[in-house]
């Protein structure tokens, strides 16, 4: 039997330098880099014939004119808003002014307001009390008009009284008497 890891070994042979290949050439003159440089020239000439470089000015041209009006809109628009900033800060400084003077009025309205509110306090709190004397003094009249009808009241009872104790029915007839005599001497 054969033994299955036996080792192999391969040789490769190298050409010498005589086995290099030479370069491609037109004519046995004209190489490859050669004919690209020639092909370069000849499409160079034609864009100088047809005026190319001219027409590529023409349009850098354009084009820096489209930028330079663009340039100038961008300073007008710049100078624009500059002038509204300049507008918008007075507008501010007015409206920081107006609000300071609107916060100042208000302060002098509202100690007014407290002024006005502490004297029309004090006048209600004035009448309140002249309505309450004067409650108190209508009481004490009405109380004291109590009083003197109990008083006419008693001093009447007390007089019947008296007189019923004091006079009879002669003595009655005797008055009444006395009365009529002295109308009839009149």
């Amino acid at each position: 039997m054969a033994e299955p890891h036996a080792e192999t070994t391969a040789t490769v042979e190298h050409a010498g330098p005589a086995a290099e290949h030479a370069a491609p050439a037109a004519f046995g003159l004209i190489t490859a880099p050669m004919f690209i440089a020639l092909a370069m020239i000849v499409v160079i000439l034609f864009m100088i014939a047809k005026k190319v470089p001219a027409a590529i000015g023409k349009a850098l041209d354009s084009k820096i004119e489209v930028i330079r009006n663009q340039l100038a809109e961008a300073e007008s628009l710049r100078k624009d808003a500059e002038a509204l900033k300049a507008e918008y800060e007075a507008k501010t400084k007015s409206a920081d002014k107006e609000a300071a003077a609107i916060v100042d009025r208000a302060k002098h309205e509202a100690e007014a307001i407290v002024t006005q509110a502490k004297q029309n306090a004090e006048a209600l709190v004035e009448r309140r009390q002249r309505m309450a004397e004067d409650k108190i003094a209508a009481e004490e009249r009405h109380a004291l008009d109590q009083l003197r009808a109990m008083a006419a009241d008693a001093a009447r009872a007390a007089a019947a009284r008296l007189i019923r104790e004091r006079f009879d029915a002669k003595s009655d007839e005797a008055l009444v008497g006395d009365a009529i005599r002295s109308i009839g001497s009149r």
